[in-house]
């Protein structure tokens, strides 16, 4: 790897170089390697272009890297990961990926994850999205997130979009059965005349299933963000989606909510709060010696931290 792409995978999986134990590292459309450890088996696919990740019932404190890197202008790909988890597990996986674009072509990737998530097993999920460059063409990510959980399953997915994408439609959709859980923590930061879109597609199908999906997000400059969140209740069950988000400038932002209720016992919940940062808070921090653009940016910060 040159430097270029040791400073991606820093950003999105937060490592240096290839890590130990079970990954796989796509470079520039290719496999750049794979391994897989005693309990987790990585396999590539043969008909399309990805991998299928197989994790033996009771693992556990155990993790996988798959990062993605596009260093390379006008690259575009459509990977499929898939991720079966057996039962009674309990590990982690760090996914992501980073675009350097120097060039004047547009680099996408685009991702497909189907999580199968076995019964009473416990996965934590972590996805940067990163983007860079200084070339006319744009950054663009579509990742989609499909969940399956089994009775007891539990599901906890961290996504942030740091800096850098122009482009991106985050789908995500999940069927919970019974006392599954799914959790979602979503950060997203656009400036210009960047575009975001997330949708949330959840179904509360089994008895004591739960969701809690959590965005928040800043958009500045003239960038355009639209939250979408979907909350099926099909039985006795709990759901909460939020958004929050800070707008400046000449942003701007929608909130689009849906929640379902098709079983007297589902509770359901939705809340959405968008608007620009308070002038207290700007005044606070500079009477601390800050400027306010100083004051802005540590607002900011604790924000999506």
């Amino acid at each position: 790897m040159d430097k270029i792409q040791q400073n991606l995978l820093e950003q999105v999986a937060g490592i240096h170089e290839v890590p130990e134990g079970a990954y796989s590292l796509r470079i520039n459309g290719q496999l750049h390697g794979k391994n897989s450890s005693e309990n987790i088996e990585i396999v590539r696919k043969e008909d399309k272009p990805g991998i299928d990740i197989y994790i033996k019932e009771g693992t556990k404190n155990e993790s996988v890297h798959i990062p993605v890197i596009l260093s390379q202008s006008g690259l575009k790909e459509l990977v499929y990961n898939d991720f079966h988890i057996g039962e009674g597990c309990d590990i982690t996986i760090v996914a992501g990926c980073g675009i350097h674009n120097g060039g004047s072509e547009n680099s996408e990737h685009s991702g497909i994850h189907s999580f199968f998530v076995g019964k009473n097993a416990r996965c934590k999920y972590i996805e940067k999205h990163y983007g860079e460059g200084d070339g006319n063409g744009k950054n663009v990510m579509n990742p989609t997130t499909v969940v399956e959980l089994a009775e007891g399953a539990y599901l906890e997915m961290e996504t942030a979009q740091i800096k850098g994408v122009d482009s991106t439609n985050r789908v995500t959709n999940a069927k919970l059965d019974k006392n599954a859980t799914l959790i979602v923590r979503e950060k997203i930061m656009t400036h210009g005349d960047q575009y975001a879109e997330t949708t949330f597609d959840v179904e509360l199908n089994g008895e004591n299933s739960g969701t809690h999906v959590i965005s928040r997000s800043v958009a500045c400059d003239r960038s355009k963000q639209k939250f979408i969140s979907r909350v099926k209740g099909n039985a006795k069950c709990s759901g909460h989606t939020e958004c929050d988000a800070i707008i400046m400038d000449e942003a701007q932002v929608s909130a689009i909510p849906e929640i379902l209720a098709q079983n007297p016992d589902a509770s359901l919940i939705h809340e959405a709060a968008i608007g620009k940062i308070a002038g207290e808070q700007l005044i606070k921090l500079m009477t601390l010696g800050l400027s306010e653009k100083e004051a802005e940016e540590e607002i900011v910060n604790g924000f999506l931290r």
